[in-house]
């Protein structure tokens, strides 16, 4: 438990960041999981439209330090592989 104030400040920082990071690193989650479903259901155009709004978000989770740049290339590399691989 924290005892002084710089302290017990610290941790309402921490608490409120992690809460920022927590729904944006959903927010990548559930725009990764639009474009799997759309592949899976084979639907190129509508896998493309989700692929493109969804690299930007992926892109900046990475500028925020939500997940590693190199996580984020990887994924949009694979998503854009498996949507092309669909036409």
């Amino acid at each position: 438990m924290a005892n002084t104030p710089s302290a017990k400040k610290a941790t309402r920082k921490i608490e409120a960041r992690t809460a920022v990071n927590k729904s944006r690193r959903s927010r990548v989650r559930t725009f990764i999981r639009k474009v799997e479903e759309a592949i899976v259901a084979g639907d190129h155009a509508v896998a493309f439209a989700a692929l493109k709004a969804a690299e930007p978000e992926i892109t900046r989770a990475a500028t925020k330090g939500i997940v590693h740049a190199n996580l984020a290339a990887r994924k949009v590399s694979r998503l854009n592989s498996r949507v092309k691989a669909l036409a």
